[in-house]
């Protein structure tokens, strides 16, 4: 029997992780709901005055939607581990890193997605001008997904390790620093009139190199934690 072509391969995969997210709904709703609650409490803390709220809001957002990715980071990987689909996946004649590019795409859709889609609400809540918010919607199309490739490197390390989650977001939250820098300066830059497309550019740059090798370490970091 032939090899499953490439291109169908790739749809089988993000098609299975897709269908088994939409059977967990409940996972997928975890995030944004603990983004509302955290960007509803800022109101609260702060005060109502708008010039403090709009100054804060898209670093705000920003990190935000970093700590509800956390939250659902460490079961990216965690039931192919469970049933053995992992091992299929490693021993398969497709190459791993186009095949786990497709998982990490599927955890993107399913985590990421619903949290820019409510972005502008979040913003709103603090009062963030709306010119403003085509930039932080970029800034989070950029940035989201470059979360999800360095985590999913992070949680190929840990493969097979229980209760991973807080070791993952102590060796994420350093590398995630310089992301939120650029993204929350874009919004800055935007608020204040200024030119903001410089970082905007670097998320860009930033991103295309993680596409590249995000994958291919991977698969290799999947490997190691396998073998070992």
């Amino acid at each position: 029997m032939s090899p499953t072509p490439l291109p169908a391969a790739c749809v089988a995969v993000l098609r299975r992780d897709l269908t088994l997210a939409w059977r967990r709904r409940g996972d997928i709703a975890m995030p944004v709901l603990y983004a509302l609650i955290v960007a509803t409490l800022f109101p609260f803390a702060l005060g109502p005055e708008d010039a403090l709220l709009q100054r804060i809001a898209g670093g705000v957002v920003l990190v935000t939607v970093l700590l509800a990715m956390l939250l659902a980071l460490d079961a990216m990987f965690r039931s192919d581990i469970e049933d053995g689909s992992l091992e299929q996946l490693v021993l398969a004649p497709q190459p791993l890193a186009l095949m786990l590019a497709m998982k990490i795409l599927a955890h993107w859709l399913t985590t990421a997605l619903p949290l820019i889609v409510i972005a502008p609400l979040l913003a709103g809540m603090l009062h963030l001008p709306v010119p403003v918010m085509g930039v932080l919607l970029l800034a989070l199309l950029l940035a989201t997904p470059m979360l999800s490739l360095l985590g999913a490197v992070l949680v190929a390390l840990t493969a097979g390790t229980r209760r991973s989650g807080m070791l993952l977001a102590l060796m994420l939250l350093p590398l995630c620093v310089p992301v939120v820098i650029f993204a929350a300066g874009a919004v800055a830059a935007a608020q204040q009139g200024l030119p903001w497309v410089s970082p905007i550019a670097w998320l860009g740059a930033a991103l295309a190199l993680a596409l590249v090798l995000a994958p291919l370490a991977c698969a290799a970091a999947l490997r190691i934690a396998l073998d070992a």
